[in-house]
């Protein structure tokens, strides 16, 4: 892996985390990740890497990561958790149930709709997560 200090590298250490050899590898592919890898997915990526990286390894990794609020955890109904890079934008995912394919997208209308749907139940909405379901439309 180049010497480059990947973005999950940086938050880590801007949080004050030991970054070990292993740690930084797992920092790394997460951050080259285009995709919203799974636990097996991210060890073969990190294993193939360093060899010397176990799965327990990037499973504890992971969970130091989440805690730093570095990486977030999704659950897309699949029965594996995914991860991705915390990010300062928010954004919504849609899952096609066919391939698992997952999409991040944001649109304006919904998070408007979100916020007056709360106003509207007299609550203020400081969070929230939406994850849409789909299949390919039949051409």
């Amino acid at each position: 892996m180049p010497d480059k200090v990947s973005r999950i590298e940086a938050k880590c250490l801007e949080k004050g985390l030991k970054m070990t050899g292993q740690r930084r590898v797992i920092a790394r592919v997460l951050s080259d990740s285009q995709d919203h890898p799974d636990v097996e997915l991210l060890y073969t990526r990190a294993a193939a890497v360093d060899d010397r990286i176990s799965i327990a390894t990037v499973y504890r990794t992971l969970k130091l990561f989440e805690e730093a609020g570095i990486t977030q955890k999704h659950d897309f109904g699949d029965g594996r958790a995914r991860y991705e890079e915390a990010s300062m934008e928010h954004h919504d995912h849609l899952i096609d149930v066919k391939t698992g394919k997952i999409i991040e997208f944001s649109n304006d209308a919904i998070e408007a709709l979100q916020k007056e749907i709360a106003q509207k139940l007299g609550y203020r909405l400081v969070d929230h997560r939406l994850e849409l379901y789909a299949v390919p439309l039949d051409k």
